[in-house]
């Protein structure tokens, strides 16, 4: 396995960013870690592909670093990130920084999050249509109903040609400004997308809610999110002031590392999912 000695110096480093201060607790960790004992944590994930991410880890990597991840999956957005300020988790993997920054803003989560692991582009579906060009006019479109999401898939439409949005922060559909073919918008749980998709001219929907329900980005999306970029790669959350800082540290680090870059790449071959590093 590649350089996985140099993990606890990099962990060290990495530290500084996770915590301000340091406390008896956060020793406790380093000492354990140091003495070969495993610290577990509890993260809570999406089961595509970020469970999928954190067994590879678990079954290739942890155990050499001194860490073992006990995964909890969620199907929303919404309850992972309860658990984790509520402390039932030590960290979460499932959502994006735009997403991650408007839940903070919006809850005053107390949050740290680390760089970008991967992207699931969004793409837009359809069991109507083949092409874009045949879209009806006053055909019905379905996006996501959470702000930063519904303005990524807003972003997507736009790039496509269907509509003009406003020149604001987080777009809505309320801030469509141009829209020649009428369309009118629904809205509903980023996880029922797929589910109510038989109900719309089109929806827009996130990689890893499409891949759950069997379709495949690069092979029935009739439109696809540009990967290059991309500022929606999806990012390691935890607690400020964590008292397993430094094992949430190594975890961050082997997210980043070569064998998970080459996972994600031979898991989804045709760009269903992309590293974002």
């Amino acid at each position: 396995m590649a350089k996985l000695t140099k993990f606890a110096a990099v962990a060290a480093a990495t530290l500084l960013a996770l915590t301000a201060c340091s406390s008896d607790t956060d020793k406790k960790d380093a000492d354990s870690a140091d003495s070969g004992d495993v610290v577990v944590l509890k993260v809570g994930a999406s089961p595509v592909p970020h469970a999928d991410i954190l067994n590879f880890i678990n079954e290739n990597l942890a155990e050499d670093a001194g860490i073992q991840l006990e995964i909890i999956e969620y199907t929303d957005y919404v309850q992972p990130n309860v658990a984790l300020s509520e402390g039932e988790l030590d960290a979460n993997f499932f959502q994006h920084l735009p997403y991650w920054e408007a839940e903070v803003d919006e809850k005053g989560y107390e949050f740290e999050h680390g760089e970008g692991v991967q992207i699931e582009p969004y793409g837009v579906y359809s069991q109507k249509i083949d092409d874009l060009a045949d879209l009806a006019d006053g055909g019905i479109v379905l996006v996501v109903n959470d702000p930063s999401n519904q303005a990524r898939a807003l972003q997507l439409l736009e790039d496509e040609g269907l509509i003009k949005l406003a020149d604001v922060d987080n777009p809505t559909i309320y801030d469509v400004v141009d829209n020649p073919k009428n369309l009118q918008f629904m809205e509903a749980e980023a996880a029922v997308l797929p589910v109510q998709l038989p109900d719309a001219d089109i929806a827009v929907i996130n990689g890893n809610f499409a891949l759950e329900h069997g379709l495949n980005p690069a092979t029935d999306a009739i439109a696809i999110e540009d990967g290059e970029g991309n500022p929606y790669g999806n990012i390691l959350a935890w607690n400020k002031n964590s008292d397993k800082a430094e094992a949430i540290a190594i975890l961050e680090e082997l997210l980043h590392s070569p064998e998970v870059a080459d996972f994600i790449r031979e898991s989804y071959p045709n760009g269903e999912i992309i590293p974002a590093f």
